[in-house]
């Protein structure tokens, strides 16, 4: 399976913190933002991975990664000069989804849990199967999100995007797994009245097809992290949960722990860090 982490645009909200980078380069705590996507498909056990952002800061990622086989894994790199929505990151990753099942995940949301691990690996076996994976969240205000109506089989039933009178209070989170052919289900989708190919319409032909589940993600959580309230929060949230000693989204860690790097790597990795608590965390796991 192929995964696709989106990091077009040019971050204005986020001016002028953003003027001259890109918005997943800034740091969230003590991690550029976009270790988060890359941890999130990491653990769905997701090794092939095309970075999609545009031409002023792809070279900056490519500085961050390189073609990631330090971490054991394929890190390639696609242009998206003008944002003209989600879907359009599986024209633009056309060649490199290939024949595959991918997922997508938008690189300014974050996701961890106890139980994200189990449900990521969940998501990729269902997409062998035909059948793709929407990820929901319990909110207060789903009016101002994409909501989905599920069974109680977890069916998706409809999904609309921010309804006056929302019928569940699940928002649809910016994680998507779909089987292979999504690249001929995206050229299916056509420009909304703001002229940006939509997710929700490619979820609904999905929908159509009676394939779409949404897997609530429970106790774990979820932050978009897009402005600079929820950064903040999302900072000190990862504060906290860090105060017990263990990283999250510690990257070589979760490549460590697939198999994908060595001990040997995964120690000089730590070495290299050895002044601060990532780097130490890193040189505990090989103790």
């Amino acid at each position: 399976m192929k995964g696709i982490i989106l990091g077009g645009g040019n971050g204005s909200r986020l001016y002028p913190s953003t003027l001259v980078t890109n918005k997943l380069l800034i740091p969230l705590y003590d991690k550029p933002l976009v270790y988060y996507p890359l941890a999130t498909l990491m653990e769905a056990g997701i090794d092939d991975v095309l970075i999609i952002s545009n031409r002023r800061d792809l070279d900056r990622f490519e500085m961050l990664f390189g073609d990631g086989s330090q971490l054991g894994m394929k890190i390639s790199y696609g242009m998206q000069e003008v944002p003209t929505g989600i879907v359009s990151a599986f024209l633009i990753g056309a060649d490199f989804i290939g024949e595959e099942g991918c997922a997508l995940i938008l690189g300014d949301n974050l996701f961890h849990g106890p139980d994200m691990h189990h449900l990521l690996r969940e998501a990729a076996k269902a997409s062998e199967k035909g059948l793709a994976t929407v990820f929901g969240y319990e909110v207060e205000d789903p009016e101002r999100f994409g909501v989905a109506e599920v069974d109680l089989e977890g069916r998706v039933l409809s999904i609309e995007e921010k309804p006056k009178k929302p019928k569940s209070n699940l928002a649809v989170t910016g994680l998507y797994f779909y089987p292979k052919g999504v690249v001929e289900m995206a050229k299916k989708v056509e420009p909304s009245d703001r002229g940006e190919y939509e997710i929700t319409d490619l979820n609904n032909l999905y929908l159509e097809e009676g394939v779409l589940r949404c897997q609530n993600l429970g106790t774990s959580f979820w932050y978009d992290a897009g402005t600079f309230d929820s950064l903040l929060e999302g900072g000190e949230k990862i504060k906290e949960m860090q105060k017990g000693g263990e990283q999250v989204a510690a990257i070589e860690a979760i490549a460590y722990r697939n198999g994908w790097i060595s001990t040997d790597a995964l120690k000089k990795v730590g070495q290299s860090m050895a002044k601060n608590s990532y780097g130490q965390y890193l040189l505990s796991l090989v103790k």
